[in-house]
Formats: structure tokens, C-alpha cells, sequence
């Protein structure tokens, strides 16, 4: 223990709760200190904390946000933990500051990151919001959350899911099957973020009553969609005349949420993307908001992040590389 570390002690209440704070064999504990570099000491319902003043600060704040989870009724898990130590790794930020919580039917959505609460603040409070980033970061899986508690709640009178099937392409004919068995594969991931919050019965029972509508974005052209939450997913797959078309579909009493990462465009080359075009487009509009992710927000597999990391690192070598590449090509 160096001489500028401190120690504090902490006092949580409710013996049973505390133990589900440690975790199973003070697993929580130890993934606290291994990530904070702190020391932790568990004494029945009472916690001693030893290390670096900010350090110790940081570990004081993630237990007890855990530990209000757990007053709520709230889980708490690995993922929970890392959530709590990404929250209070930003400065200024703290775990309460995250106390929004998406009530759906088979479960209770919290953010696990800054920037997650950050983008369901705006869905609150704005009618279109942009949500960007790499794959992982929660952006499609938040936004249908959103979507599916209004529609719950009486809200909204439908959902409506789409994304571009850029893949299909021209050869969507020759695909087999009808054309809903033709484009569903595209759609996979929104059906898989509805039945996460949903019974299968009250999916089928709602897209079967309209109330749910899941399609390819071209399906969208020629309709004004009001008293909806819609949803653009992959929209960096679209072109800007797409793009344009999918935004002037906004009706009255109606809300957008676009969310696509402008790294995996999939457009054939010098296509240029409709999300790009929209973001250099519609910035100084006061009305619609940006919310920004990086792989800091990833909230899959610890190793996504660092995959996504790995090919950002190449990606920018490669891009400081090619102007000397081009201009050695031209002597």
C-alpha cells in the first residue's frame, strides 16, 4: 500500500442484499478490484476499500449503484458489474445517473454504458434521433426496447421495424421461397430483439394484428407513418435518395430512431451512404439528435470491444498510409 492510498469503509444494509452484491464466492468483489485496481474486504454487510483516492471513489460508487439495483428488484450479475464500472470509469458520470429502466414484458432493460444512457435520454426527448457506433453497443437492441415499452404503454399504435436488404440486391428473385420467406433473413435480428422482450404468442398475436410490422425499407416508400415508433436499423446500407424517402415518412405523433455504423457500409463502391449524407445534412437541426458509440460502449463479449479496436488501430494505418502509397504509385 503506497502512501498516497486510502481506505474507507462502506455499510450495506440488508445482509441478504450484500451478499448478492459480493457475488457468489465475492466473485463481483474481485472483478471490481481486478478492474479498478482497488482492494476490497467483505465483513458480513460491511465492505473496506484500499487503494488510489480516485480508484477507491470509483469501487464506493459502483457498489452502492449495485446494491440500489438490487433495492429495485433489479438483477445483478457479471455484466451488471461491468456495466457499473464502465458507468463510473467516465468522469462525471455516475451509476445513478443511469436510473432509466425499459419495462417490457419478459424483462427490465437498464443502460450498461455513458453513451447508452445518453442515447435513451434523447429518445426521450426528441421525435429523431441518430444512433451510431459499432456492432455491440446496444443501438438496435435499446431502440427496439424503447419501441416495444411505448407500444406496451399505449403510446404508440404500432411498431414498425426496417432495415435495407442490400445483400439481396437485384438477386432477390432468385432467392427460393415467397417474398416474406425471401427478405426474413435480413430481418433476423429484429425479430430477435422482439422475442428477447416478448412472449412468441404476443409477437405473432401483434404483427398479425398490424401493431407490429417488420419489412424491407423499400416497403416504406409512398406512406406517412403517424402514431408510430420507427426504427431504421443498418442505415448505413442505405443510399441517400433512401434516406431522404425514409425520413419524409414521419407522421404526426410519430418517432424515428436510425441507428447504423458507417465502417460496414455493404453499398457497391462509390455508392454514397444515406447515413453519412443525412449526418452532413440534418447536424444543425436543433430537433434531431446524435448520440455517438465506440467500442468504450460494446457490451457484448468482453472481446468485441477489442476486436472492434483492433480494426479501427488497422484501419487508421491504413489511411495514414495510403497518401504515400498514392503518390509513390505517381513517379
Amino acid at each position: 500500500m503506497s502512501p498516497a492510498d486510502v481506505t474507507t469503509e462502506i455499510e450495506l444494509e440488508d445482509n441478504s442484499l450484500a451478499a448478492q452484491v459480493c457475488g457468489p464466492h465475492n466473485g463481483h468483489l474481485t472483478r471490481i478490484e481486478r478492474k479498478l485496481g482497488v482492494t476490497i474486504n467483505s465483513r458480513g454487510n460491511r465492505l473496506a476499500l484500499s487503494g488510489e483516492p480516485d480508484a477507491v471513489g470509483s469501487a464506493v460508487s459502483v457498489l452502492n449503484g449495485l446494491y440500489d439495483r438490487l433495492l429495485k428488484s433489479l438483477p445483478v450479475d457479471k455484466e451488471e458489474v461491468d456495466a457499473a464500472i464502465r458507468m463510473v470509469s467516465q468522469r462525471g458520470f455516475t451509476v445513478a445517473d443511469a436510473d432509466t429502466t425499459i419495462e417490457t414484458h419478459k424483462r427490465r432493460i437498464s443502460p450498461r454504458s455513458p453513451n447508452q444512457a445518453a442515447y435513451l435520454n434523447a429518445i426521450d426527448e426528441s421525435d429523431l434521433v441518430f444512433g451510431l457506433g459499432p456492432a455491440g453497443t446496444g443501438k438496435t437492441y435499446l431502440a427496439v426496447a424503447k419501441a416495444v415499452e411505448r407500444l406496451i404503454q399505449g403510446e404508440v399504435d404500432r411498431v414498425i421495424l426496417t432495415r435495407p436488404a442490400v445483400e439481396a440486391g437485384e438477386h432477390l428473385g432468385f432467392l427460393p421461397g415467397d417474398m416474406r420467406e425471401k427478405v426474413d433473413p435480413y430481418l433476423r435480428p429484429l425479430y430477435d430483439a422482439l422475442h428477447d422482450m416478448m412472449p412468441g404468442v404476443q409477437v405473432a398475436k401483434r404483427m398479425e394484428s398490424d401493431e407490429i410490422e417488420v419489412a424491407p425499407l423499400a416497403f416504406m416508400r409512398g406512406r406517412t407513418l403517424s402514431n408510430a415508433f420507427v426504427i431504421l436499423d443498418e442505415a448505413q446500407n442505405t443510399t441517400a435518395v433512401q434516406m431522404k424517402m425514409f425520413l419524409t415518412r414521419l407522421g404526426s405523433s410519430a418517432q424515428m430512431v436510425v441507428t447504423g455504423d458507417l465502417s460496414q457500409v455493404d453499398l457497391p463502391r462509390g455508392t454514397r451512404s444515406g447515413l453519412r449524407d443525412a449526418l452532413e445534412t440534418l447536424r444543425g437541426l436543433d430537433a434531431v439528435r446524435f448520440v455517438h458509440f465506440s467500442q468504450a460502449d460494446v457490451v457484448r463479449h468482453s472481446l468485441v470491444a477489442r476486436i472492434v479496436e483492433a480494426y479501427d488501430n488497422v484501419e487508421r494505418c491504413r489511411r495514414a498510409a495510403a497518401p504515400y502509397e498514392r503518390s509513390s504509385g505517381e513517379q
